[in-house]
């Protein structure tokens, strides 16, 4: 009798051990379910995230500037449309908001002003909006273009 006890006590014991067995394999629901989640925010920000003017910019070697201060951005598109970080201007208001612009307090370092214009724009167009940038008191202007092969 004391065999048949110590005998079933073992095979207890047996089946025990095999249910406490290491798994084997990861489950991976919950880490499918955080990635659906990341997925939909991602899709839903990224439109949110792409804003501006479309500008066709020219390529150069220069090198980038420092973005210590946030700059203004003038940008005059394909059509000729010109924009002060993002907000349509017509041409003929122009000299009065570069105005407002330079009366405004301006960083230690000055304020920097950033042209974008298209590629296929006339240069004189881009010269009077440079005159303009220029009547207006607002000298550091920096022209920008893509890099090299970038299109």
């Amino acid at each position: 009798m004391a065999m048949g006890l110590a005998s079933g006590g073992r095979g207890r014991r047996r089946g025990r051990r095999a249910r406490r067995a290491p798994m084997a394999e990861i489950n991976v629901t919950p880490f499918v379910d955080v990635m659906l989640v990341l997925l939909i925010i991602f899709m839903v920000t990224a439109p949110l995230l792409v804003a501006g003017v479309a500008v066709d910019l020219p390529e150069s070697r220069a090198e980038t500037l420092d973005q210590s201060a946030e700059p203004v951005q003038l940008s005059i598109d394909r059509d000729g449309v010109i924009s002060i970080d993002d907000l349509v201007v017509p041409e003929d208001a122009l000299a009065d908001r570069l105005a407002a612009i330079a009366e405004e307090p301006a960083p230690p370092e000055g304020r920097r002003i950033y042209l974008r214009a298209d590629r296929r724009l006339d240069y004189g167009r881009v010269m009077r909006v440079v005159g303009e940038l220029n009547a207006a008191g607002l000298n550091r202007v920096a022209l920008v273009s893509v890099g090299e092969g970038a299109e």
